[in-house]
């Protein structure tokens, strides 16, 4: 079994860890159209009301919280992938009729650090590291731009390959990087936990072909972890849990080589298709393992388990990784190139070793359920999609029923770009970025009636750039 120092080590290798000559950022083209949702914030954003556009808010009470990276240029230099941004928490608040936003960068060492220079020079996902950087462990390249969760009363800003870093909830001031064990400081900490309706949070720590199964209390409170070695040194962003299981996909693309940025280890190897690894969440040492055709995904829906031992899951499947090499690369210069056209399918493993696929015939991506049945049978999933030629962003958001094998959606239109919706109670919640008013918005949906369009929105007074993830905290 690999130890902490192994895992660490690669995380390292995940961050950037060499240093490589420094090199002038590509010119940037002025924001238009879709752009604007890469444009850069200088500074937090402080508490501000929004402005009802129509509708009348539902008995909501509580506050969504979204992270993205949020500024990418500094000077005459910029990151080099749209993953490489500084991470910038966002507080979308409601109270009966009022919202209001407020947002705060999360106070890193690779910020500070930065920002100290005016350059970026830390390395990244796909951002080498150049002149004046300073890496002493993994958490000197961690942007905590990825996804933000509620734990024993403090929010957990994510990345991937380190800690999470606290936040205040009231005021987003960062309190610093969470060491849940001493030895285990800096270890990798995907962006996508899943927790269970009890509150109990499980993690994956990710380090070529092992990872660390990291075990939290509601609280947030270490409870227990071990290190178990992968089917392959996949690529990993999410992984997926039933009640009793927790689902590792492992895609072929394959840590090869310790090249930095990350990026660059990486090969897709299609030859070897793609397996599934389950694991008995009682008994890491109980496993089995199944084969799917070669597949490329960032995201995955809540797994579950039917009596006769079938596991389901869904996720929003790529063909190959061509977005991740090259298309996020290019939005940051201002080009849609390599379009992003994931598709909802559903996962099915069968007692036997057979493994199913079932593609529900739309474009989707951010698979979300009701987070009070995470791992418990299902037949919806909440997602946004109608990605085009035209824009790398989605303009839909909807349910899918995968009982009826047909969607209940609504069209924002040409001019937004629709962030990620998650489920609160009886209705969906998110946010998009309307190109039109130049302004992001926040909008609240009837969950039984998706088509009819948002029960109430409001709009805001800044435009910020798009996120990944967040969670509606009530």
């Amino acid at each position: 079994m690999l130890d902490r120092r192994e895992l660490l080590r690669r995380g390292m290798l995940a961050a950037g860890a060499a240093a490589m000559p420094s090199m002038l950022a590509a010119q940037i083209k002025p924001a238009a159209d879709w752009t604007l949702g890469l444009t850069d914030v200088l500074e937090d954003i402080a508490p501000r009301p929004l402005t009802r556009l129509h509708g009348r808010a539902p008995a909501l009470t509580g506050t969504l919280y979204r992270n993205g990276p949020a500024r990418f240029r500094r000077g005459a230099s910029s990151v080099s992938h749209w993953f490489d941004g500084d991470g910038l928490v966002r507080a979308w608040r409601i109270a009966g009729e009022r919202a209001s936003l407020a947002a705060r960068f999360v106070d890193t060492p690779k910020r500070r650090i930065e920002e100290r220079l005016g350059a970026i020079v830390q390395p990244g996902f796909g951002t080498p590291a150049r002149s004046g950087s300073e890496l002493g462990g993994p958490d000197d390249a961690n942007a905590a731009n990825t996804h933000v969760i509620a734990a024993g009363g403090q929010l957990l800003a994510l990345w991937e390959a380190g800690s999470p870093f606290a936040l205040d909830p009231e005021t987003l001031a960062t309190r610093g990087p969470v060491t849940f064990r001493p030895d285990l400081a800096q270890m990798p900490f995907l962006a996508h936990p899943r927790v269970e309706p009890s509150g109990r949070i499980w993690n994956i720590g990710s380090g070529g072909d092992h990872a660390f199964i990291w075990r939290l209390s509601p609280t947030g409170q270490f409870e227990a972890g071990q290190t178990i070695r992968l089917p392959m040194a996949s690529y990993m962003h999410d992984f997926t849990a039933t009640a009793r299981h927790l689902v590792i996909l492992c895609q072929p693309w394959v840590q090869t080589s310790s090249h930095v940025p990350y990026i660059q280890s990486l090969e897709w190897q299609p030859e070897r298709g793609a397996r599934v690894l389950v694991i008995d969440k009682d008994d890491l040492t109980k496993r089995r393992e199944y084969e799917l055709p070669p597949l490329f995904f960032f995201h995955l829906g809540d797994a579950w388990e039917e009596a006769d031992g079938t596991i389901r899951f869904d996720g929003c499947f790529h063909k190959d990784p061509v977005f991740p090499i090259l298309g996020a690369s290019a939005l940051v210069e201002g080009r849609h190139e390599h379009g992003e056209m994931p598709a909802l399918t559903l996962v099915t493993l069968r007692p036997d070793g057979r493994a199913d696929l079932a593609p529900a015939g739309i474009t989707a991506e951010f698979p979300r359920a009701a987070p009070e049945i995470a791992g418990l049978p299902r037949s919806q999933t909440v997602f946004v999609g109608d990605y085009g030629n035209d824009r790398p962003f989605a303009r839909v958001v909807g349910i899918w029923d995968w009982d009826r094998g047909r969607a209940d959606r609504f069209d924002f239109g040409a001019q937004q770009l629709v962030e990620e919706f998650v489920p609160a109670g009886d209705h969906l919640i998110g946010t998009t970025l309307n190109l039109a008013a130049g302004a992001s918005e926040l909008h609240v949906f009837d969950a039984r009636r998706i088509a009819d369009g948002p029960v109430v929105s409001w709009r805001s007074d800044v435009a910020l750039p798009l996120t990944f993830h967040g969670s509606w905290v009530a």
